[in-house]
């Protein structure tokens, strides 16, 4: 069925067309009708799969009935990178339009964010944490909202979001439409679903957890401390165009990008000691292919919306099953194809087997011949010993006072907080 049968506004079917969308993805020729009748929508899909298009689209519609300069929509989402891919796409599909949404994150300067409320942006993006910060502030009236979203639930779940979730929901009318996306469907998502939401739709497309079709993994065991030689050893004899690579903390994944980057790769970093800036540099320069590599943290396994990402390497093994699947979802994209490699040291084996399980398939096992997998893990320097506590102190093992956790990087002050208009700008 293609997106004129819909009954959307024939600007929205414009819009669509300009960004070259054929025909409505499943989850999409599922949830618009249903939306547009106005009813709750809870929705289950596999990632790539064109879930931001189909509460967008429908919700675009109705609020081109709707008075203007009044917030009536918003979408909840747990990362500003998801924040930020939602305000992208919004841009595009409300081109031909004169509706105005707004994008309120953490990260970015209050004051702009503060305009836009006051403005009256009629679609709100926001992240649980900063939308308290403005409510609290009571600036704004969110009183007339009619439809929210809450996107990536199950993420906002495992973040520790659901008490700030139930705030903002308490401070918005009773009577609304609400709508949840989700990966997975955990009992705490459906408790909060029952609160909320009265005979909700049920969309749910393709097997819960399961891999996008057109991802080809692969998993390769090896010693731990041998892990950067591996993934260096592949960057370097496997032709890799634009490669994601996933590492379990911030430390190691800038530890990652300096190695990669002394073989001579174009490098990115994304992780939570960057300022939003510096996260948004490092995207748009990703997305560009200015950048062939980026190591990332799992703020990017959900909310990276970049076309032809060739691989994907977890250098670690999730401990969740689930967070495998989003990360792999970041190729093989909207039916494309891809590949996902996963490093496995032994601890790790038990791990792997519950991914396995997760997903229904037992990963291939790859060594690859030209590879050393006997070297030894590098020597680590002898530690200074502390001092006044003599040689069976224990002193040395503690941080100084005071040392903490080192300063944290200031906000940005750009971005993240203006209106934009819907004839505002081009992508």
């Amino acid at each position: 069925m293609p997106f004129n049968k819909l009954g959307l506004h024939a600007s929205l079917v414009q819009a669509v067309r300009d960004m070259r969308y054929t025909e409505p993805t499943p989850v999409q020729a599922e949830a618009i009708p249903a939306i547009l009748a106005g009813r709750d929508l809870i929705a289950t899909a596999q990632t790539g799969t064109g879930k931001t298009a189909a509460f967008l689209l429908p919700i675009l519609h109705q609020l081109l009935s709707r008075p203007r300069n009044i917030t009536q929509a918003m979408i909840l989402t747990p990362t500003r990178e998801l924040a930020q891919q939602i305000d992208d796409v919004l841009l595009g599909l409300a081109y031909h339009t004169p509706l105005r949404g707004g994008v309120i994150v953490g990260g970015a300067a209050m004051g702009p964010q503060e305009k836009a409320l006051r403005a009256g942006v009629e679609l709100l993006v926001a992240t649980p944490g900063r939308l308290l910060d403005h409510m609290r502030q009571n600036q704004t009236r969110f009183d007339q909202i009619h439809t929210l979203v809450l996107d990536e639930a199950d993420r906002m779940m495992d973040m520790g979001f659901l008490p700030d979730l139930k705030r903002i929901i308490a401070r918005l009318p009773a009577r609304k439409q609400t709508l949840l996306f989700s990966a997975t469907m955990p009992p705490v998502i459906a408790k909060l679903a029952g609160d909320i939401q009265r005979d909700p739709v049920m969309v749910q497309i393709g097997r819960r957890s399961a891999p996008a079709v057109g991802i080809t993994q692969a998993a390769y065991p090896v010693a731990e401390h041998l892990k950067p030689a591996l993934l260096r050893h592949l960057l370097r004899h496997t032709e890799m165009p634009s490669v994601l690579v996933f590492t379990r903390t911030k430390q190691s994944a800038k530890r990652l990008a300096k190695s990669i980057a002394s073989d001579g790769f174009s490098v990115g970093e994304l992780h939570s000691n960057l300022t939003q800036a510096q996260r948004n540099r490092a995207m748009e320069s990703f997305r560009k292919g200015d950048t062939q590599i980026l190591v990332a943290t799992n703020i990017a396994a959900r909310g990276l919306d970049v076309e032809r990402i060739t691989h994907v390497i977890s250098v670690d093994v999730p401990t969740v099953p689930e967070d495998y699947v989003h990360r792999i979802g970041r190729t093989g994209r909207m039916e494309a194809e891809g590949d996902a490699f996963l490093l496995v040291a032994p601890p790790e084996e038990k791990l792997l087997v519950k991914i396995e399980r997760q997903i229904g398939q037992r990963l291939p096992r790859v060594t690859l011949p030209d590879f050393d997998y006997a070297q030894a893990a590098p020597l680590r320097p002898p530690q200074p010993r502390s001092g006044g506590q003599g040689r069976s102190g224990r002193s040395g093992d503690r941080a100084p006072a005071g040392g903490g956790r080192g300063a944290r990087p200031k906000p940005s002050t750009g971005g993240g907080g203006g209106a934009r208009g819907g004839r505002g700008r081009r992508r």
